[in-house]
């Protein structure tokens, strides 16, 4: 057999190759060269650097796909339902804070009136990079995501962006999944709005204790006064809640007293350290900054007394004005200023209250039970409604005392049909009882005026009322009482009606809210109600003259500072309306005090015989004393307006 060299030589190299192939094959097919061959020992179980280079870079690749997937998918929401929620707040007559209503007490401001101190307080405190980060704070997310996961507490580092989203697209709920929303939704908000909208919107939404909602109900809370003006270390205080209200209130308890100043202390301190204050302006602030010790948050759904009463007037009168209805308050943000005094109706509270505790006894007197007291003072230069007393408490005694049109008037009607007569020339003469209607008036009797009503007759007695003021539709049905006061006015109408007599016949039909706005923009329909003439000016002074003698009568001697006299009609003894009124004005103010008595589960009024005790009058004294205390103090104060006395002091009070 012949061989062939080069054939052998060629198969030969021919197995060579493919048995090198092969290995190599070998080798691609196995990726990843781990265990490593070729290695011992532990050397063969540790990864190569190229190994490791590619770990990291598939790592870092999977979790950047997987973040530009959620960056994606999620996107701005849009406001949470507790965010978009505002107060109704009401201002009293000098522009101070009244009260605020709602379920979430805020009132959100623009920045502009939110102090730079303030704000830089704020930054300082939570993220003094605020104005130069993208938003998000990474190792902040990174540290909450590993403490959620393990089980720990919940930790902080969030920005002022973060908080912000949190707390306005959000909820407040500790997870991972919210947390890792959170930082996505901050970097898009970061780039969709300006810092300064980011930071407006913070300041407005951050919780700072006491049922406050935003630096502007954070400022009432802690130091009664609007957020504008806020001094630089009060703002360095609110600051230092944001960490953590409930911690840092001073007036919890002498620890939380600690933690709060050595905060505020620190907060002053950073923001020298991160060039927000100067070394000179912070040597300024040494002494704490006491908060008020008691809440000023005026939340209505935590204040009790009259402000109940105070809102459910100024919502009737701009339900009226302006077309508004209770579901469009209901949504709130409205600014809502009043004619409210302050001092005014806590003064009338006060001497409401004081005659209540003094001379009524309902656990020992059956005729004092259910006996209700109710008043207003309105000015009589214009009509505003200075104040008024609606009940005991609104948040018990839910109907408006001053408010309530069911209580007859009585002789206090009885100015207005010797009004009527003066007016139309009606002889005013004595009478058939010999006695004149002045006389009449100041003494109660009744048949003078029946006389004199059917002279006048029914239509003519209602129109010169309602043209001093009262509605039409408490004027009751014609008949033969008409005259002694079946009629059944408010105190706010029949102190307005009163105030028409002390300007001379001048007529204002009464008011209790200057001006409403929302989202800054002022509602129309509040113009002040026109001046009109209701009365003769002599018809007017006749009537006023009678009743500077009824106030006499029931008041003592009156004297004045500057010559001004005070006058008044009133029920007396004879009146068995089952009604007491007391209605009187200075120059200024024009005031009606009302007391009746009701019985659970009856509508009719119930008898004033016995109620106060033996020298009541009816009731009558009562509201004697009611009006004399609340102007007691205010209006008959030397230099204040006019002043009852006997002998240079206030008469006493018959008992």
């Amino acid at each position: 057999m012949t061989i062939n060299l080069a054939q052998v030589f060629h198969f030969s190299s021919s197995m060579g190759t493919h048995s090198a192939r092969s290995a190599k094959d070998r080798r691609r097919r196995r990726l990843i060269d781990y265990p490593r061959r070729g290695r011992r020992g532990v050397r063969r179980w540790l990864p190569s650097w190229r190994q490791w280079l590619s770990a990291f870079g598939l790592c870092g690749g999977a979790i950047g796909g997987l973040f530009a997937y959620v960056y994606a998918a999620v996107d701005i929401p849009d406001e949470n339902a507790a965010a978009q929620q505002e107060a109704n707040v009401y201002y009293w007559a000098d522009g101070t804070q009244m009260v605020s209503t709602g379920d979430v007490n805020r009132q959100n401001i623009p920045l502009d009136e939110v102090p730079v101190a303030v704000r830089n307080a704020a930054i300082a405190a939570e993220n003094a990079s605020f104005y130069s980060d993208s938003g998000v704070s990474p190792k902040g997310l990174l540290r909450a995501v590993a403490s959620m996961a393990s089980g720990g507490d919940t930790q902080g580092g969030s920005t002022i962006t973060q908080q912000y989203v949190k707390n306005t697209y959000l909820s407040q709920d500790q997870t991972v999944t919210r947390k890792v929303r959170e930082f996505v939704i901050s970097l898009k908000v970061d780039r969709s709005k300006s810092k300064d909208e980011i930071l407006q919107g913070y300041l407005n939404s951050s919780w700072f204790g006491r049922g406050a909602y935003g630096i502007e109900a954070a400022a009432h809370a802690y130091y009664g006064i609007p957020a504008r003006k806020l001094n630089p270390s009060q703002g360095a205080f609110l600051a230092a809640l944001l960490k953590g209200a409930e911690l840092y209130d001073p007036s919890v308890s002498a620890a939380h007293h600690r933690r709060a100043k050595a905060r505020w202390s620190w907060i002053l301190d950073r923001q020298v350290e991160v060039g927000r204050m100067g070394k000179a302006e912070r040597a300024r602030y040494r002494t704490f900054p006491e908060p008020l010790a008691r809440s000023r948050s005026t939340s209505l759904n935590a204040h009790s007394g009259q402000a109940g009463y105070l809102v459910d007037i100024a919502n009737k009168y701009v339900r009226q004005r302006t077309g508004l209805t209770d579901k469009d308050l209901a949504r709130g943000g409205y600014r809502i200023r009043t004619t409210f005094d302050e001092r005014r109706v806590r003064q009338l509270a006060r001497a409401a209250q004081r005659v209540a505790r003094r001379d009524l006894a309902p656990e020992r007197r059956e005729q004092d039970r259910g006996v209700e007291i109710g008043a207003a003072s309105v000015r009589t230069s214009d009509g505003a409604v200075l104040a008024l007393y609606g009940g005991a408490d609104a948040t018990r005694h839910f109907s408006n005392n001053a408010d309530t049109s069911g209580v007859p008037a009585g002789s206090a009607f009885k100015p207005f049909v010797l009004a009527a007569a003066l007016q139309d020339g009606v002889d005013t003469g004595k009478g058939a009882t010999g006695m004149t209607p002045r006389r009449a008036l100041i003494e109660g009797g009744h048949a003078t005026y029946l006389h004199l009503g059917k002279q006048i007759g029914w239509q003519r007695m209602r129109e010169v009322a309602v043209d001093s003021g009262m509605l039409p539709a408490s004027m009751g049905p014609k008949e033969d009482m008409f005259a002694i006061g079946t009629s059944t006015p408010s105190a706010i109408r029949l102190a307005g009606a009163y105030g028409t007599l002390a300007r001379g016949g001048l007529q204002h039909d009464p008011y209790s809210v200057t001006s409403v706005t929302k989202d800054g923009e002022e509602i129309e329909g509040l113009e002040r109600p026109p001046t009109r003439r209701a009365l003769d000016s002599r018809v007017a002074g006749r009537v006023a003259d009678a009743l500077r003698g009824a106030a006499t009568d029931s008041l003592g001697r009156v004297s004045s500072t500057r010559g001004r006299p005070v006058a008044a009609g009133r029920t007396t003894d004879r009146d068995r309306l089952r009604s007491a009124w007391f209605a009187g004005y200075t120059p200024e103010v024009s005031t009606a005090v009302t007391l009746f008595r009701m019985r659970k589960g009856d509508p009719l009024l119930q008898p004033l015989s016995g109620v106060g005790g033996k020298g009541s009058r009816y009731g009558n004294a009562l509201v004697e004393r009611v009006w004399t205390d609340a102007l007691r103090g205010i209006d008959l104060a030397p230099g204040a307006g006019s002043r009852l006395s006997g002998a240079g002091e206030p008469s006493p009070a018959p008992r």
